[in-house]
């Protein structure tokens, strides 16, 4: 039981008690606080950005690794569909491919259809590389000798000094260095502006395919992939019986 004296003391200390219980931070320990959260909100900053430039950087390469696949896909899939126009008079046969030593040309059957469903005929097709963009060429499909010829001397004309209506039907593809094209024929490689092995020896038929085509580029660093990539294209009926 307390006496008055003694609960005066403990009315005393009781205010006492009750301050230092509600006691908050001081301003030096909330500047201090405030300064590590503003620290780790920084170097959390900084991680994040990292993190998304690593991001943008790595899908940057993706899409143009994407691009050149498209684009050699696109050579495999006009190789994929050549076809030359053969004749009994050797004269009048049109060669599927042709190499001039700066543009290459080659007849593929069109994979668009007419509009009644009657098959469109054929596609001249060029790849060639100017001011170090390769391009491809793609005339109208075609049905006649006369307009297959004039789709053949269009695409050359693309290929050495292009007019406005040739320029409307090229399309961009990737920045390139080079590009250096080899024939597989009598069981070798050959330079394809050589004219051995260009006539087909069993038929005489001028418009005879190489058995092979070896395809090779020199990608600057802008593509995403930088140095040389080989391609070979093989014809599907060729079967080698060389021993």
């Amino acid at each position: 039981m307390h006496t008055p004296s003694n609960l005066q003391a403990v009315q005393q200390r009781t205010p006492r008690l009750r301050t230092k219980r509600q006691r908050g931070f001081t301003l030096i320990e909330l500047l201090i606080a405030i300064t590590l959260m503003a620290v780790l909100a920084g170097l959390s900053w900084r991680g994040l950005d990292s993190i998304m430039r690593s991001r943008n950087i790595t899908q940057a390469q993706v899409d143009k690794t994407a691009v050149l696949q498209t684009v050699l896909a696109q050579w495999q899939a006009d190789l994929n569909a050549l076809q030359p126009v053969t004749s009994n008079n050797t004269n009048m046969a049109v060669n599927g491919v042709q190499w001039d030593g700066r543009t290459l040309r080659l007849v593929r059957r069109a994979t668009a259809w007419r509009a009644d469903g009657a098959d469109a005929g054929l596609w001249v097709v060029a790849w060639t590389l100017r001011d170090k963009q390769w391009l491809r060429w793609q005339s109208a499909p075609v049905q006649t000798r006369a307009a297959l010829l004039q789709a053949l001397a269009n695409a050359e004309r693309w290929g050495q000094n292009p007019s406005a209506d040739d320029a409307a039907l090229e399309t961009p593809l990737i920045p390139l260095d080079a590009w250096q094209l080899s024939y597989f024929r009598s069981n070798a490689w050959t330079n394809p502006l050589s004219s051995s092995g260009s006539t087909d020896t069993a038929t005489g038929n001028q418009g005879a395919l190489p058995d092979a085509i070896r395809l090779q580029i020199e990608l600057p660093a802008s593509t995403g992939v930088l140095g040389r990539i080989t391609l070979d294209w093989v014809r599907p009926n060729f079967s080698n019986t060389k021993t």
